[in-house]
């Protein structure tokens, strides 16, 4: 029920829900012995397939979890009002077990334990005022067998609950396997484009970069005239490292050998690097390691992609911020995260990170976090991203530790 991207989802939502209107309606309408009478119980009926039928039908346009949330604790009064109003109708009590079924529809999991939740203390409630408060004893068939009924009820839930485990598991395998799909893609993409843009423009830079060398080194030439020769070949060396993280994407170095990586010396190593660049933007790193932290993986990639999350962290912080860097183990991991304090990032930016020419920098390429991504999955790790608009950001990286 969450995703209406064509047409066709959103019409057949809408025609289930008319469907279900219908038969709310009808149940107001047809056989009710209330219907005459307009008695205050049939009003509140009528007012709840009011307030449901309004609710589902803005759910496509407002799929907000407060709505969801409206709609379930709504349905759930509302087959309670109906068990309630009308004794005679002992197939009732089926509804009132089936309410948390109706959450798994919206594929979330705090709302079906919500609905789960409170459909148990509903059924505890009604079943003690069965008990102790019906003196007309108009639940019959409840009060012969209420422990009886009350297993029933019991297990119903636990299939329900059973029932959304199953569902739940295999819909995050599905996206799991979908965003390796999407990976996957895009790393054949960056390999097929590095391919091209290797075969013709390095061969091209080459033959230029030595030419201008060879310009370097002529005596006649002015002072000046070297700085700007110089320059030309510094910005040439620029462009072929960008045509390197290209390559590195087309032909990856499986056959590297793993080191065992001292985690609190990497990352040492490269928070000096990066500490005159974080002067630069007036922010400080702070490093904190707590335990020994030893990884399998190759020592420059490591450098490589801290250098990246840290930079970029620096980046993203607001003038003046600190960047924390932190280490230590968890279980068999070792965890790194690095912490900053700056614009943050929505839920649309995380999910585009990683992917070629995405970047929220003005001159980046967004090749950094790919290629970054590339390393830590070669080395068995993964990388997750805490954040939100205006609050800053944490990347968590973890690998198996020895």
């Amino acid at each position: 029920m969450r995703e209406f991207n064509n047409k066709f989802n959103k019409k057949t939502y809408y025609i289930v829900v008319w469907f279900s209107i219908a038969i709310m309606v009808a149940g107001l309408l047809i056989g009710n012995p209330y219907f005459r009478e307009f008695r205050y119980g049939y009003i509140f009926h009528l007012g709840l397939v009011f307030i449901l039928s309004v609710c589902l039908l803005l759910y496509p346009w407002k799929s907000t979890g407060i709505l969801r949330i409206c709609i379930i604790v709504v349905a759930s009064i509302y087959f309670y009002t109906i068990f309630l109003l009308y004794p005679e109708t002992k197939s009732s009590f089926i509804f009132l077990c089936l309410i948390p079924a109706f959450s798994i529809l919206f594929f979330d999991k705090r709302l079906f334990y919500f609905s789960l939740i409170l459909n148990c203390v509903s059924i505890l409630i009604l079943f003690r005022y069965i008990t102790y408060i019906n003196h007309e004893h108009q639940y019959i068939y409840l009060e012969q067998d209420l422990i009886g009924n009350l297993i029933n009820f019991i297990a119903s839930q636990i299939i329900i609950y059973f029932i959304f485990y199953l569902t739940n598991g295999r819909i995050e395998k599905q996206k799991l396997y979908y965003e390796q799909i999407q990976q996957s893609e895009r790393l054949r993409i960056s390999g097929q484009l590095a391919a091209a843009v290797a075969h013709e423009i390095r061969n091209p830079l080459t033959v230029v970069k030595g030419f201008l060398q060879l310009f370097e080194q002529e005596s006649s030439f002015s002072p000046d005239r070297k700085a700007n020769v110089t320059l030309m070949i510094n910005e040439l060396n620029s462009a072929e490292q960008v045509i390197s993280q290209f390559l590195s994407l087309a032909k990856p170095e499986k056959n590297r050998v793993p080191d065992t990586v001292d985690v609190k010396g990497v990352l040492k190593s490269v928070t000096d690097v990066l500490y005159s660049y974080g002067l630069l933007h007036e922010n400080r790193i702070e490093l904190k390691v707590t335990d020994e932290c030893n990884i399998s993986a190759n020592n420059i990639e490591l450098k490589q992609v801290l250098i990246n999350v840290i930079k970029n962290a620096i980046e993203a912080s607001n003038v003046g911020d600190l960047v924390l860097v932190t280490a230590g183990r968890e279980n068999n991991f070792v965890v790194i995260k690095v912490i900053d304090y700056g614009r943050g990032m929505s839920e649309e930016e995380v999910a585009s990170i990683g992917t070629p020419f995405y970047s929220l920098k003005s001159k980046g390429t967004g090749l950094g976090m790919m290629i970054s991504f590339n390393i830590i999955q070669k080395y068995n790790g993964t990388i997750h991203f805490q954040t939100s608009k205006g609050r800053g950001t944490t990347v968590i990286i973890r690998f198996p530790s020895l």
